[in-house]
């Protein structure tokens, strides 16, 4: 991992994923592999960011339309039937990254599974001249897979952090894992730890 090259991306670890106040715990929608990732991913974002290691926070986020309504779409919806005015809300606590992997060096906003669709992600990465990408977060198989995919077409090198994903299910995990390898390396937290602090 070469720090002026790499960057660490925390994906959509934010409170109203993830804080028993945020707008999924409230719903009591979570999974304890989801609940754990903070508390597992934080060694990992102190060894990256004591290394220069870039890390970058997508942060999903609902845009505020009518009246101040977010602007939900259709599919998620159906699926998140409790997200209401002031989840996910752009500056707003819901919306920030965990406490336990706070600051990241840059956020983005993201609108949609891919963090590259309709952001800013690609401009600052290639302004801060990263070229390897080493992605964590939630879910596996929506934001992380659909954000891999993405940033292999756009020709990042990208590694898949197995153990530093989660998603609502372990079997859903593994499916999602299983898939991306053709597009992406993969490696574990302890793994990664060894790299940052022997390299």
């Amino acid at each position: 991992m070469n720090p002026k090259t790499s960057a660490l991306i925390l994906g959509d670890l934010q409170n109203d994923f993830l804080h028993p106040d945020g707008a999924y715990g409230r719903a009591k929608q979570s999974h304890p592999s989801i609940a754990a990732l903070p508390e597992r991913l934080a060694p990992l974002v102190r060894a990256a960011r004591e290394r220069g290691v870039l890390t970058v926070a997508t942060l999903f986020t609902l845009v505020p339309g009518r009246g101040g309504e977010p602007i939900i779409s259709p599919h998620l919806k159906a699926l998140r039937p409790f997200l209401t005015k002031g989840d996910f809300a752009p500056g707003g606590w819901g919306q920030q990254l965990v406490d336990a992997l706070s600051p990241a060096d840059v956020q983005v906003e993201k609108i949609a599974y891919s963090a590259f669709h309709a952001s800013r992600l690609e401009w600052a990465l290639k302004k801060c001249g990263v070229e390897q990408l080493y992605f964590t977060g939630i879910v596996t198989n929506g934001g992380v897979a659909s954000t891999v995919r993405d940033a292999h077409v756009r020709e990042f090198e990208c590694t898949v952090i197995e153990d530093g994903c989660a998603a609502f299910g372990e079997d859903i995990h593994r499916a999602a894992i299983e898939g991306l390898k053709p597009v992406a390396k993969l490696t574990t937290i302890a793994e990664m730890l060894r790299a940052l602090t022997t390299g």
